[in-house]
């Protein structure tokens, strides 16, 4: 199984850094006053980065939630 797991990874890499490397032309964003140009490769990094750090978050108020909620 841990060869399997392995598997899974090493195709998950080369798929993502075959995704940098044909992603990397700049493009610019812009929202209300802000404009920021960056590879488009990077700024989907990072908006998954915060998409997972923000569902990360909800998750845990969610679940503490419920659990003071099933407490009463």
């Amino acid at each position: 199984m841990r060869w399997v797991n392995m598997a899974v990874i090493v195709i998950f890499v080369v798929a993502t850094l075959i995704f940098a490397v044909q992603n990397f032309q700049s493009v610019t964003v812009s929202f209300l006053s802000f404009r920021i140009t960056a590879p488009h490769a990077l700024l989907i990094a990072v908006i998954y980065l915060l998409g997972m750090v923000t569902g990360g978050s909800v998750w845990a108020l969610m679940r503490r939630a419920f659990a003071r909620a099933r407490l009463r």
